[in-house]
């Protein structure tokens, strides 16, 4: 405005600097979170730009005649936070098959797990062969044509089949190699005699079908 006197234009400027600098200390939190499975790599990427976009409108308003615009650009700019950002990037577990290993039928499906069996069986084939030579071969995942994502996990007696929403975060793989390792000691005794009647088994699995992600605290501005 240009009623504000020196003294008045150089505190909104140091404002918005400050601003800038807590921003950059999102961001590399943002990459920690990555780096430490919190989060996928499409939460990364829109939040990573959308910190990107605030630090550029913020010093180019501040490097104005008029700096006092930089907050007012902001709350425009900006219709949803990053709280309801990262929610709905999160991958959701849309449906879990649970295949035989001994037999390679199906056990049981959980959730919407809407894949033709035509497609499952040559990449669950795939799956098996790589775990064979490689002890613990560990998780595979696959990104659909639809834009879902299906992963694979192998255990003593069953393979976990999970089919999500999006690319999942590394901490949504290790919950689910940890509920499917609980799943085979639970059903242990069924499993290893080759009794696999759905209803006689325990599922470790109901909850994490749709469930919510951990929401965060970030501020104003997200």
């Amino acid at each position: 405005m240009s009623d504000l006197n020196n003294d008045q234009r150089q505190d909104e400027i140091r404002r918005g600097q400050a601003f800038i600098n807590q921003v950059y200390q999102k961001m590399s939190r943002i990459a920690q979170e990555f780096a430490s499975g919190e989060i996928n790599r499409t939460q990364f990427h829109r939040l990573y730009n959308r910190y990107q976009r605030q630090i550029m409108t913020v010093a180019q308003m501040i490097a104005e005649s008029d700096p006092t615009g930089w907050q007012e650009a902001l709350a425009s700019a900006e219709t949803e936070s990053t709280v309801h950002l990262k929610q709905r990037l999160a991958a959701k577990a849309v449906g879990i098959s649970i295949y035989n290993n001994r037999t390679g039928m199906p056990i049981e499906t959980i959730g919407d797990f809407s894949i033709d069996p035509e497609l499952i069986v040559p990449m669950l084939s795939s799956y098996r062969e790589a775990a064979a030579e490689i002890f613990h071969a560990g998780v595979r995942s696959t990104e659909m044509e639809n834009g879902q994502w299906l992963c694979f996990m192998a255990g003593a007696y069953t393979t976990l089949i999970v089919l999500f929403s999006v690319e999942p975060a590394g901490n949504q793989i290790a919950m689910l190699d940890h509920l499917h390792r609980d799943f085979e000691i639970a059903n242990a005794e069924f499993l290893e005699y080759g009794y696999t009647s759905p209803d006689q088994l325990a599922y470790p699995f109901y909850s994490f079908i749709n469930q919510s992600n951990i929401p965060t605290d970030d501020g104003d501005y997200e």
